[in-house]
């Protein structure tokens, strides 16, 4: 299939904020789609070294003047009001779109299939992407994080069919026109956004509502919020409404996950597709919430007509995603994990994984909060399900850019965190972190950094620390 043609203001393209994951997946996309990519972004990286070496001109910081003669400008959300470059481009009368919109416009012509969820979707984006690779479809692609496995998280395939991981985190999904979506889950979160969850499931019913009427629908039915996006398409009278199917553990479920079991080194399950057994589901990843995960991709690959043993074969490839539990290393008989969690539920599925494979060890979690908005609406949730660990360090909110709110700390967590006050500790100092986790853990132990800030940093000192400690005489 040739690429369909960009849209003619998409010929030369600056984006504010390139080095992010979403955005230089874009721009990846436009450069090998043959758009002239200019961009900036305030620190250098090695995402911007590699493209540089894809022929993108690329800024550090922010003046007008890098927008050159630039027709299209695509900014990220991360970028705050007031940036330069955007006033420059309105006052220039440019093309000023959102990463989301841009995203949308590239996915025209295609086949799209958008994987969105408050939780699991970038997982599920590269379970479904590698598994459909597998059948030899060669699909686009569109991750908004950093992956282990295809070595770059956007791809311009030679097939019909694009796999866009949909944001909805400011409404940005609803761009989106796709043939089919997955709905991995619908909870509460992004409240700074959304400002009541009721608004949440409005979004996710616009953005189901967006799917085309000749394509489909994969939710999970395990989840009540899916469940009830399944529900409401049921009911749906007067224009027709895309066919849906469902996966989960529920008997109901059209594809059934039976029998898991979770090993240190992977996850395995039996396979049920509308009553008929399709055989055995293995990943080289731990998790019930990742055989969920797959059990969705592989879902969207059967609707889309391609065979099951070529789907099950590339999920059995699937190696996981950065920072979704991502071992960093052991020392002295102590495992280090790293986890992108940021939503109770999530945290959730975290802790039962790792009690899933920790032997007897206990389970010690340092745990940095994102965004002060999310930490005053889930304080409470937040300590309730952080009491699943062994022992906990909570460390200060990283705020991402985001106005602290006065009163808002960790803190709040710690306290709320029902463990034996000798098994819980709010420390706000980043440096002293790594010490405060060392004094809780013993060889056999498992230790998780969790949170969608620089926590991930925390792992390697850890284990700095711990081999330091482990040298010690006696």
């Amino acid at each position: 299939m040739t690429a369909p043609a960009l849209p003619d203001e998409f010929d030369r393209v600056h984006l504010v904020g390139i080095g992010g994951a979403g955005m230089s997946g874009l721009a990846r996309l436009l450069l090998r789609r043959g758009a002239y990519v200019s961009g900036s972004d305030a620190r250098d990286s090695r995402r911007l070294a590699a493209l540089r070496a894809l022929g993108a001109q690329v800024a550090i910081g922010h003046d007008p003047g890098h927008l050159g003669d630039a027709r299209t400008l695509i900014f990220s959300q991360a970028i705050p009001d007031g940036n330069p470059e955007v006033e420059e481009a309105k006052k220039r009368g440019l093309c000023v779109v959102s990463r989301s919109a841009a995203l949308a416009a590239l996915m025209r012509g295609f086949r799209g299939l958008a994987v969105a969820g408050t939780h699991g979707k970038t997982t599920t984006t590269l379970m479904a992407t590698v598994a459909l690779q597998a059948c030899g479809a060669d699909p686009s692609f569109m991750i908004g994080s950093d992956i282990n496995e295809a070595g770059s998280n956007a791809h311009a395939g030679s097939g019909e069919i694009f796999i866009a991981e949909a944001d909805e985190s400011d409404g940005g999904f609803l761009f989106l026109e796709p043939f089919a979506a997955v709905v991995t889950n619908v909870e509460a979160d992004h409240l700074d956004y959304y400002r009541r969850p009721e608004d949440i499931d409005i979004a996710f019913t616009r953005f189901v509502d967006g799917v085309d009427p000749d394509g489909f629908v994969v939710a999970c039915l395990d989840d009540p919020g899916a469940a009830r996006l399944v529900a409401a398409l049921g009911e749906r009278e007067g224009a027709k409404a895309p066919r849906v199917t469902t996966y989960g553990e529920s008997a109901d479920a059209n594809v059934r996950v039976e029998l898991p079991m979770i090993s240190p080194t992977g996850s395995t399950c039996e396979v049920v597709v509308r009553g008929r057994r399709l055989g055995e589901l293995t990943l080289q990843v731990p998790g019930r919430h990742n055989l969920l995960n797959a059990a969705g991709a592989l879902a969207a690959g059967l609707e889309l007509g391609l065979p099951a043993a070529g789907l099950l074969e590339g999920l059995k490839g699937f190696a996981g995603v950065r920072r979704r539990f991502e071992s960093k290393g052991t020392v002295d008989g102590i495992r280090v994990i790293d986890d992108y969690a940021n939503h109770p539920t999530k945290i959730r599925s975290v802790l039962r994984t790792a009690h899933d494979i920790a032997d007897g060890g206990s389970v010690v979690v340092a745990f940095q909060p994102h965004l002060y908005s999310r930490t005053a609406a889930f304080a409470s949730e937040f300590g309730a399900v952080l009491a699943l660990a062994d022992a906990v360090v909570v460390m200060d909110v990283f705020g991402a850019g985001e106005r602290q709110i006065p009163g808002v700390s960790g803190a709040m967590i710690a306290s709320r965190v029902p463990l034996p006050a000798d098994r819980v500790v709010y420390e706000p100092s980043w440096s002293a972190a790594a010490g405060r986790v060392a004094a809780f853990v013993r060889p056999g132990d498992l230790v998780l950094t969790v949170g969608a800030g620089d926590v991930t940093l925390l792992g390697g000192e850890l284990l700095r620390v711990l081999a330091e400690r482990a040298s010690l005489p006696g």
